[in-house]
């Protein structure tokens, strides 16, 4: 099975299928399709039925359960890549039996002194990078995870299981993707999004989150006459985020802390905008975080006597663990999964998001489940082919049928 799953995700990660931010369509780049019906093909070939690639190039397929199983259980992954860096001309290298040493691509390094966890790797399989580009284990690894389960049940198909939905979806990396997703099409008890690191983790909780736009109006007019009448919109942009708590961003923030992040800023003398997000496990919290911006918003505009900050904020998505708790079985069958494997589950607080928190809170119960891929989002990705194949056991355990069922 390991062979097979690097095939896979050789094949997976050479695909270019970076999402684009502030696009308007799903998927925000049409070369997320060229994966989407590689996907297609790959899923006739294991025998999967009511394969269907809509629009917006989302990918959904079943194989029916073998046993006449009632139980539907799902299993998602994204297709895109992050837009921050490269996705482009992905060069996989793979280094057999790794010994522990300082592994060297190019103009980078992946140092012990730096990710000390490598001694974990030693022995076994790597796939990085060439130091260039990203990997794409996040999330192609999840692909080839699903898919090497699949390929053991097409292979041996004595083992009975449950009724298998999986679906493969693009832009997660922007959060735009999944809110394209069509139940209907995924009818499913509950699931899991593939998409997480160490095989033994398992992630149900998950940050309440926000975006914030905020724009600066000044009044700009020439410096030499500019006395008690300009207004310079990017220094009003400083004095706003100086009024937010300096301890609250992520820098100075771990485990359940939540954090305001000022992700850009842009400004000149009449005009400057600031784009936040604003996350916390605590609802309560988040909603005082809110709170916070906007009573720095009228005092800024009661000071200046006028408009001079103008303040949008969007819910992205909510902790699906609020849910999750009201309805177990995902975390129970999948917790007994990696015990019958030898695997004390761990469980970790995403600081962060997954499609799957949305899809808990439109009703489909999905917690986060690992890939074996890390260092995420940069040229220092790599994924360990012994922890890939260990999640592609994880969800054959999940999906074989229970004789409680």
């Amino acid at each position: 099975m390991k062979d097979k799953i690097l095939e896979y995700f050789l094949k997976y990660v050479k695909i270019d299928t970076m999402s684009k931010e502030e696009e308007s369509t799903t998927p925000s780049t049409l070369k997320q399709f060229d994966l989407a019906k590689v996907l297609v093909n790959d899923l006739k070939d294991l025998g999967l039925i009511d394969i269907k690639l809509d629009e917006h190039a989302i990918v959904t397929a079943l194989l029916p359960s073998n046993c006449n199983s009632k139980l539907h259980i799902g299993f998602l992954a994204h297709m895109d890549t992050i837009p921050g860096f490269s996705g482009t001309n992905v060069k996989p290298n793979i280094i057999y039996n790794y010994d522990g040493s300082d592994i060297n691509l190019k103009g980078i390094s992946l140092t012990n002194s730096e990710f000390p966890f490598l001694k974990d790797f030693i022995g076994k399989t790597l796939i990085t990078t060439d130091g260039t580009t990203v990997l794409g284990a996040d999330d192609k690894a999840g692909i080839a995870n699903i898919m090497g389960m699949l390929a053991y049940f097409k292979e041996n198909k004595d083992v009975k299981h449950v009724n298998i939905h999986v679906s493969f979806t693009p832009d997660e990396e922007i959060g735009m993707g999944i809110h394209s997703f069509n139940l209907d099409d995924f009818k499913c008890d509950y699931a899991y999004t593939v998409d997480g690191g160490n095989p033994t983790h398992i992630e149900y909780e998950c940050f309440n989150a926000a975006s914030a736009k905020v724009e600066c109006f000044g009044f700009d007019i020439h410096p030499g006459s500019a006395k008690g009448h300009m207004i310079n919109a990017s220094l009003v942009a400083m004095e706003f985020n100086s009024m937010l708590n300096p301890n609250e961003r992520p820098e100075y923030t771990s485990g359940y802390e939540g954090f305001n992040h000022l992700c850009s800023i842009t400004g000149e003398v009449g005009y400057a905008r600031m784009d936040y997000i604003i996350r916390d496990h605590d609802l309560a919290k988040l909603n005082l975080k809110i709170k916070e911006f906007e009573e720095i918003t009228n005092f800024i505009n009661l000071k200046y006597q006028k408009e001079v900050v103008k303040l949008e904020i969007k819910n992205q998505y909510l902790n699906m663990y609020e849910k999750i708790k009201k309805d177990d079985r995902c975390l129970k069958r999948a917790i007994s999964s990696m015990k019958k494997l030898g695997i004390n589950a761990v469980s970790d607080a995403i600081r962060g998001g997954t499609d799957g928190a949305f899809l808990t809170e439109i009703g489909l119960n999905t917690p986060n489940l690992g890939t074996g891929g890390y260092n995420c989002h940069g040229p220092y990705e790599f994924a360990c082919l012994e922890e890939m194949e260990l999640v592609s056991k994880i969800l054959i355990e999940i999906a074989k049928e229970d004789e409680n069922e």
